[in-house]
């Protein structure tokens, strides 16, 4: 642990050895076929190159089988290029940041957008090594884009505005419907029928019942409330939208 007991001469040459081999000017990143990698790229191919080493064991290896190393990385890679390409873009659109509704057509074709953009990219960097490598590289792609593709679809639909209304809906049109039966009933029966007086009590106590549960549903539920107003207001301006739009399509 003790420095000062380093031989000097060895200090300085360690030091000269230092600067000459991380020196920023003469350091130079390490591409394959003119494309700059990336740390984790180039993780992958010294994982690769000494996967191949250990099957051939103690043999040099023949130039075949260095070509097949290299692009056995460089598909993977290619891979996480394209899935990263796809995941960024679509993440913009409904990834869990994200905090607006789209509608599922609409989403449909970010996804296109996003997947074509994504396959452009693996085609751009998968193209040398075995043909029947690259396919099935390409496949892994697309059921990757597929699985993410049900992900941000599974978002987006908890952003819907309308998700979730029939809970309150139903139990408010119970009342309303009971109040203004009862108001008719109060109105259009005579003082003296009994059915009538019968009637408008129930009426009176169903909606009255369905009052005070939604109180009791609110008071527990504050947090739900607040995002149920902020969904009203949403599914209010998304009607919106859709009007102002329908007018000017037509």
């Amino acid at each position: 642990g003790d420095t000062s007991q380093i031989d000097s001469l060895f200090m300085n040459l360690l030091d000269r050895y230092c600067q000459k081999v991380f020196d920023s000017k003469s350091l130079q990143p390490k591409t394959v076929r003119g494309r700059e990698l990336s740390a984790v790229e180039l993780c992958t191919y010294i994982k690769s190159y000494a996967q191949m080493f250990e099957e051939i064991g103690s043999h040099f290896p023949k130039a075949e089988t260095m070509l097949d190393a290299t692009s056995r990385a460089n598909n993977a890679n290619a891979v996480t290029l394209s899935i990263t390409a796809y995941t960024d873009k679509m993440n913009t659109v409904a990834g869990p940041q994200s905090h607006d509704y789209h509608k599922p057509e609409d989403l449909a074709l970010f996804h296109k957008e996003a997947r074509k953009q994504a396959l452009l990219a693996f085609d751009d960097m998968a193209n040398f090594g075995s043909r029947k490598a690259i396919e099935e590289a390409r496949d892994t792609v697309l059921q990757k884009l597929e699985k993410d593709y049900d992900v941000f679809v599974s978002l987006n639909s908890g952003r819907n505005p309308l998700l979730g209304f029939e809970t309150y809906i139903l139990p408010m049109a119970v009342a309303g419907i009971s109040f203004i039966l009862r108001w008719i009933a109060d109105f259009t029966c005579s003082g003296w029928s009994q059915t009538c007086k019968a009637s408008s009590d129930l009426l009176s106590h169903v909606y009255m019942a369905v009052f005070f549960f939604l109180v009791i549903v609110g008071s527990t539920k504050a947090k739900q409330i607040s995002d149920l107003l902020d969904r009203v207001k949403a599914a209010i301006q998304l009607l919106a939208n859709d009007g102002s739009s329908n007018q000017k399509q037509s």
